[in-house]
């Protein structure tokens, strides 16, 4: 049994996913929010396997959601889904330290296959060309682009902070600033 946790902005697609989750066998949807206020005490309460992110709610940054999410110990998987869940979407989902990433508009067998595969383990993150790397390096302050190289190695906020001989709070405050500002609009590669 997977434990799936949703959150999603659209109340109508929350309830849908919901209603498609229940339907499948071995899914089992313990809880749903529509913003970051409403997640961490549901998140909290129900304790998933599994939490499936919307990339765009409007007031939250997903992306600096799913990067403290998945530094908590006992994280679930994540796996972001969107309407863009393309290689434009990638870097991004890596930065965060997403597990994976759905397209919105897949069919209920091919979600269902996502989350089981994520949840064995498996990373489903479109391949990342250095060009996207290039475009997105070039949205940030210079002084953050070395975060981006470190993030993209999953390389854990602890060891960042030895890396840049910098106190991990601080490392923590300039990662999540990098991943608000990188959700702002969709970083699209040109190749």
């Amino acid at each position: 049994m997977i434990r799936v946790a949703l959150l999603d902005d659209h109340p109508a697609l929350r309830a849908g996913l919901t209603t498609v989750l229940q339907a499948e066998p071995g899914l089992v949807p313990v809880g749903a929010a529509g913003d970051a206020a409403a997640f961490w005490p549901m998140l909290h309460r129900t304790r998933p396997d599994l939490v499936l992110l919307d990339y765009h709610v409007p007031g939250d940054s997903t992306l600096a959601l799913c990067h403290e999410l998945k530094s908590r110990p006992t994280a679930p998987a994540v796996v972001m889904y969107s309407a863009y869940a393309d290689a434009s979407l990638g870097v991004l989902a890596r930065l965060a330290g997403a597990d994976g990433v759905v397209h919105k508009g897949a069919r209920a067998p091919e979600l269902f296959e996502t989350l089981r595969r994520i949840h064995a383990g498996e990373q489903l993150l479109p391949p990342v060309s250095p060009s996207a790397i290039a475009e997105v390096a070039g949205e940030v302050d210079a002084d953050d682009r070395p975060l981006i190289g470190l993030l993209l190695h999953a390389t854990p906020t602890r060891e960042i902070a030895e890396v840049l001989h910098q106190d991990p709070k601080t490392v923590r405050r300039r990662i999540d600033g990098l991943l608000r500002d990188l959700a702002r609009e969709p970083v699209l590669p040109t190749a």
